[in-house]
Parts: structure tokens; sequence; C-alpha cells
């Protein structure tokens, strides 16, 4: 490895999300200095990534195949789709454990502000999921931003009709203590209170 090469490895692993110059160079270190254990079976599992990853052309989650494992499933078509703003959110839900039907990754949030209406996300292929699966409930799990909730408040304005429209509950985590939280989400939690 030349320096020049080093140098354009640091580079590119800059611009992962969570890693900075430095962190960069700390993680090329330690992966040269496991080159066997880890080097050349991450370059090697890269480069098979890079060849066979694709998105599925049924809910935009990734996968190795056209159509993903989740949307393959007969045992998830239970009428329930969960839509999301992309497919970490995804992957979140599915680590969760609790959710058992399909889901609908559209791709990022309407943002006035970027340029990005209707038309930039996967909003017509939700609503075309709608009839061709008998979808009977939509659960928007979209984050609570001003572009996730304005998301949120066009799909459902769109879809109102056709099926039974629910999102995810906001307000305290578990193990949350108000004292720590933003009035934001203290305000939610208030507003979406239940009865004991």
């Amino acid at each position: 490895m030349s320096s020049s090469d080093l140098d354009t490895l640091i580079d590119l692993m800059a611009r992962l999300p969570g890693l900075g110059p430095r962190s960069a160079r700390r993680a090329v270190l330690h992966l040269i200095r496991k080159r066997s254990q880890l080097l050349t079976p991450l370059s090697d599992a890269m480069q098979e990534v890079a060849i066979t990853a694709r998105e599925c052309l049924n809910c935009g989650n990734v996968g190795t195949s056209d159509i993903c494992e989740i949307c393959a499933d007969d045992k998830r078509a239970t009428g329930e789709i969960c839509v999301v703003e992309d497919v970490a959110d995804l992957w979140a839900m599915e680590r969760a454990g609790v959710f058992k039907g399909r889901y609908h990754v559209l791709g990022g949030t309407l943002s006035a502000l970027d340029n990005i209406g209707p038309e930039d996300l996967s909003i017509p292929r939700l609503i075309d999921r709608l009839t061709s699966e008998n979808i009977t409930e939509v659960i928007l799990a979209l984050n609570a931003t001003v572009d996730g909730q304005t998301t949120a408040h066009y799909i459902a304005d769109q879809i109102e009709d056709r099926v039974t429209l629910s999102s995810l509950a906001q307000g305290v985590p578990i193990g949350g203590e108000l004292d720590y939280l933003d009035e934001g989400t203290i305000s939610a939690a208030l507003n979406a209170r239940k009865p004991l």
C-alpha cells in the first residue's frame, strides 16, 4: 500500500456517517493491523455487496434480490403496512421484532426547503400497494420532525378513506426521566396520555 492509497482509504472512510478524519485514521490503522481477520474479509464482503445489493421493487428495502425477504414472506401478508422514511428505520423496526406485517420505504420526507415533493418519494407506489395487497391498515412510523409530520399529514390526506390509519405513539421513552426530556416530547406525551 502506498501512502496515497492509505490517504485515499482514510478519506473514503471519513465520508461514512459517524466517522471523521481522526476516527477514519484509527479505523484504517486497526484494519491494517488485523489485515487477515478484518481487512481482507471486509474487502471481500464489500465487493460482494457492491455487486449483489439492490432495492426491493415492492417496498424499497435493501437486499440481494428484486423482492426482499419480508415482501416474499407470505406470513407477513397481514394487511398491515408500516410506512417509514428510510431503510435504517425499517431495520430498526425489525430489530424490535414486534411488527409482523410488511413495510414501505418512502425514501425521505417532504421538504419545501430541499425541494422534495410527493413525486420525489415513493408515495404513488404506496397507494398502488393498498389495492394490490389488500391493505386494511397503514401505520405511519415517520420521525417526529416537521418534515416527518408534514409527510404523515400528506399521506393521510391521500389515503384516509381507503384504509385505517394509525401512527406510532410519541412521548416519554421507557426508562426516560422527565427532567431530561425536551418540551416537545413532554407535550406529545401529555397529549397522548391514556387511562390506567
